[in-house]
Protein backbone atom coordinates (compact mmCIF):
# COMPACT_ATOMS: atom_id res chain seq x y z
CA UNK A 1 0.00 0.00 0.00
CA UNK A 2 1.41 3.68 -0.66
CA UNK A 3 1.20 6.30 2.37
CA UNK A 4 -1.75 7.62 0.96
CA UNK A 5 -3.78 4.15 1.04
CA UNK A 6 -2.60 3.96 4.38
CA UNK A 7 -3.44 7.72 5.63
CA UNK A 8 -6.95 7.04 3.92
CA UNK A 9 -7.44 3.82 5.94
CA UNK A 10 -6.97 5.69 9.40
CA UNK A 11 -9.34 8.18 8.10
CA UNK A 12 -11.99 5.82 6.91
CA UNK A 13 -11.41 3.65 10.52
CA UNK A 14 -11.51 6.63 12.57
CA UNK A 15 -8.30 6.32 13.90
CA UNK A 16 -7.12 9.90 14.59
CA UNK A 17 -3.83 9.13 16.60
CA UNK A 18 -2.76 7.06 13.57
CA UNK A 19 -3.57 9.59 11.02
CA UNK A 20 -1.81 12.14 12.85
CA UNK A 21 1.27 9.70 12.83
CA UNK A 22 0.79 8.76 9.41
CA UNK A 23 0.44 12.28 8.25
CA UNK A 24 4.12 13.34 10.06
CA UNK A 25 5.81 10.59 8.88
CA UNK A 26 4.79 11.51 5.22
CA UNK A 27 5.93 14.84 5.98
CA UNK A 28 9.49 13.17 7.12
CA UNK A 29 9.22 11.37 4.12
CA UNK A 30 9.18 14.60 1.73
CA UNK A 31 5.59 13.88 0.42
CA UNK A 32 3.91 16.83 -0.57
CA UNK A 33 1.46 18.80 1.98
CA UNK A 34 -1.16 19.40 -0.46
CA UNK A 35 -0.99 15.88 -1.91
CA UNK A 36 -1.70 14.14 1.37
CA UNK A 37 -4.40 16.56 2.18
CA UNK A 38 -6.29 15.60 -1.42
CA UNK A 39 -4.79 12.16 -2.07
CA UNK A 40 -4.47 10.82 1.28
CA UNK A 41 -7.12 12.71 3.69
CA UNK A 42 -9.64 14.16 1.01
CA UNK A 43 -9.88 11.17 -0.59
CA UNK A 44 -10.68 8.97 2.38
CA UNK A 45 -13.77 11.82 3.31
CA UNK A 46 -15.26 11.22 -0.08
CA UNK A 47 -14.95 7.74 0.39
CA UNK A 48 -16.74 7.93 3.67
CA UNK A 49 -19.03 9.94 2.17
CA UNK A 50 -20.11 7.54 -0.46
CA UNK A 51 -20.41 4.77 1.76
CA UNK A 52 -22.76 6.97 3.41
CA UNK A 53 -25.30 7.13 0.94
CA UNK A 54 -25.09 3.50 0.06
CA UNK A 55 -25.67 3.05 4.23
CA UNK A 56 -22.22 1.15 4.31
CA UNK A 57 -21.82 3.80 7.48
CA UNK A 58 -23.99 5.30 9.96
CA UNK A 59 -23.45 9.09 11.78
CA UNK A 60 -20.85 7.67 15.00
CA UNK A 61 -18.24 6.41 11.52
CA UNK A 62 -18.64 10.10 10.02
CA UNK A 63 -17.63 11.19 13.26
CA UNK A 64 -14.78 9.36 13.82
CA UNK A 65 -13.36 9.88 10.21
CA UNK A 66 -14.38 13.51 10.63
CA UNK A 67 -12.30 13.60 13.70
CA UNK A 68 -9.24 11.39 12.08
CA UNK A 69 -9.59 13.85 9.13
CA UNK A 70 -9.08 17.11 11.72
CA UNK A 71 -6.24 16.03 13.69
CA UNK A 72 -4.40 14.75 10.31
CA UNK A 73 -5.35 18.38 8.77
CA UNK A 74 -4.30 19.79 12.12
CA UNK A 75 -0.40 18.80 11.22
CA UNK A 76 -0.53 19.49 7.62
CA UNK A 77 -2.34 23.14 8.00
CA UNK A 78 0.84 25.42 8.93
CA UNK A 79 2.71 23.62 6.13
CA UNK A 80 -0.23 24.13 3.24
CA UNK A 81 -0.31 27.80 4.97
CA UNK A 82 3.03 28.56 4.09
CA UNK A 83 2.32 27.07 0.42
CA UNK A 84 -0.50 30.00 0.04
CA UNK A 85 1.73 33.07 -0.26
CA UNK A 86 -1.05 35.67 -0.09
CA UNK A 87 -4.98 35.20 1.10
CA UNK A 88 -7.35 34.94 -1.42
CA UNK A 89 -10.10 36.31 0.81
CA UNK A 90 -11.51 36.70 4.39
CA UNK A 91 -14.35 34.19 5.26
CA UNK A 92 -16.74 34.80 8.13
CA UNK A 93 -18.04 31.52 9.75
CA UNK A 94 -20.03 30.15 12.99
CA UNK A 95 -22.36 27.52 14.14
CA UNK A 96 -26.10 29.37 14.14
CA UNK A 97 -27.62 31.38 17.26
CA UNK A 98 -29.49 28.13 19.48
CA UNK A 99 -26.69 25.43 17.87
CA UNK A 100 -23.39 24.56 19.72
CA UNK A 101 -22.36 21.56 17.95
CA UNK A 102 -19.16 22.62 16.28
CA UNK A 103 -17.07 19.44 14.87
CA UNK A 104 -18.47 20.52 11.33
CA UNK A 105 -17.94 23.90 11.80
CA UNK A 106 -14.33 23.32 12.96
CA UNK A 107 -13.40 21.18 9.74
CA UNK A 108 -14.66 23.71 7.21
CA UNK A 109 -12.87 26.25 8.70
CA UNK A 110 -9.69 24.57 8.75
CA UNK A 111 -10.34 23.48 4.92
CA UNK A 112 -10.76 26.99 4.50
CA UNK A 113 -7.50 27.91 5.97
CA UNK A 114 -5.89 25.14 4.43
CA UNK A 115 -6.57 26.27 0.64
CA UNK A 116 -5.90 29.69 1.13
CA UNK A 117 -8.41 31.67 3.17
CA UNK A 118 -7.98 33.87 5.86
CA UNK A 119 -11.31 32.68 8.76
CA UNK A 120 -12.70 34.50 11.15
CA UNK A 121 -14.54 31.66 13.40
CA UNK A 122 -17.04 33.05 15.49
CA UNK A 123 -17.75 29.91 17.57
CA UNK A 124 -20.92 28.19 17.78
CA UNK A 125 -24.33 29.87 18.99
CA UNK A 126 -23.61 32.71 16.87
CA UNK A 127 -26.32 35.42 16.57
CA UNK A 128 -27.97 37.04 13.48
CA UNK A 129 -26.43 39.88 15.53
CA UNK A 130 -23.18 38.82 16.11
CA UNK A 131 -22.92 37.67 12.18
CA UNK A 132 -23.86 40.98 11.06
CA UNK A 133 -21.44 42.49 13.73
CA UNK A 134 -18.74 41.19 12.19
CA UNK A 135 -19.56 41.67 9.15
CA UNK A 136 -19.42 45.77 9.78
CA UNK A 137 -16.22 45.33 11.59
CA UNK A 138 -14.65 43.56 8.45
CA UNK A 139 -16.47 45.06 5.46
CA UNK A 140 -13.98 43.26 3.56
CA UNK A 141 -15.19 40.00 4.30
CA UNK A 142 -16.26 38.16 0.73
CA UNK A 143 -17.66 34.91 1.98
CA UNK A 144 -19.95 34.11 5.30
CA UNK A 145 -20.83 30.53 6.20
CA UNK A 146 -23.55 29.06 8.61
CA UNK A 147 -23.99 26.06 9.39
CA UNK A 148 -26.44 23.71 12.06
CA UNK A 149 -26.93 20.41 12.97
CA UNK A 150 -30.59 21.35 14.09
CA UNK A 151 -33.40 21.59 11.96
CA UNK A 152 -34.75 23.91 14.69
CA UNK A 153 -32.37 26.15 14.21
CA UNK A 154 -33.36 25.92 10.25
CA UNK A 155 -35.68 29.50 11.25
CA UNK A 156 -33.01 31.45 12.67
CA UNK A 157 -30.29 30.06 9.57
CA UNK A 158 -33.37 31.65 7.24
CA UNK A 159 -33.83 34.37 9.11
CA UNK A 160 -29.64 35.59 9.62
CA UNK A 161 -29.54 35.08 5.74
CA UNK A 162 -32.24 37.41 4.82
CA UNK A 163 -30.61 40.10 7.15
CA UNK A 164 -27.11 39.08 5.51
CA UNK A 165 -28.53 40.29 2.11
CA UNK A 166 -30.29 43.29 3.76
CA UNK A 167 -26.89 44.42 5.20
CA UNK A 168 -24.90 43.60 1.83
CA UNK A 169 -25.41 46.78 -0.24
CA UNK A 170 -23.26 46.35 -2.81
CA UNK A 171 -24.79 42.80 -3.64
CA UNK A 172 -20.83 41.53 -3.55
CA UNK A 173 -21.01 39.15 -0.29
CA UNK A 174 -21.60 35.07 -0.73
CA UNK A 175 -23.53 33.62 1.79
CA UNK A 176 -22.93 29.61 2.34
CA UNK A 177 -24.97 26.90 4.34
CA UNK A 178 -24.12 23.71 5.25
CA UNK A 179 -25.24 20.60 8.20
CA UNK A 180 -27.11 18.12 8.25
CA UNK A 181 -30.65 19.44 8.06
CA UNK A 182 -30.16 21.84 5.39
CA UNK A 183 -30.74 21.07 1.48
CA UNK A 184 -29.89 22.50 -1.90
CA UNK A 185 -33.71 23.44 -1.67
CA UNK A 186 -33.98 24.92 1.70
CA UNK A 187 -30.62 27.19 0.55
CA UNK A 188 -32.07 28.37 -2.59
CA UNK A 189 -35.38 28.96 -0.98
CA UNK A 190 -33.69 30.98 1.84
CA UNK A 191 -31.62 32.86 -0.73
CA UNK A 192 -28.09 31.59 0.20
CA UNK A 193 -25.62 31.32 -2.99
CA UNK A 194 -24.38 28.06 -2.26
CA UNK A 195 -24.84 24.49 -0.12
CA UNK A 196 -22.37 22.05 -0.09
CA UNK A 197 -22.64 18.50 2.24
CA UNK A 198 -18.59 18.74 3.78
CA UNK A 199 -16.03 20.83 4.19
CA UNK A 200 -13.72 19.69 1.36
CA UNK A 201 -16.63 20.29 -1.43
CA UNK A 202 -17.25 23.91 1.20
CA UNK A 203 -13.57 25.09 0.21
CA UNK A 204 -13.48 23.82 -3.27
CA UNK A 205 -16.74 25.81 -4.23
CA UNK A 206 -15.48 29.00 -2.33
CA UNK A 207 -12.29 28.78 -4.44
CA UNK A 208 -14.47 28.90 -7.56
CA UNK A 209 -15.71 32.54 -6.77
CA UNK A 210 -12.78 33.63 -7.02
CA UNK A 211 -11.52 32.37 -9.99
Amino acid sequence: MTAYEVIRASVIYGQPKETERLVKEALQDGLSPSEILNQGLIEAMRLVGQRYKNNEVYIPGILAAARAMRDGVSVLEPELVRQNHGKIGLVILGTIEGDLHDMGKNLVAMMFRCTGFEVLDLGVDVSEKQFLNALRENPHASIVCISTLLSTCMPQMRQTVRRLRQADKEKRLKIMVGGAPVTQEFAENIGADAYTENAVDAAELARSFFR
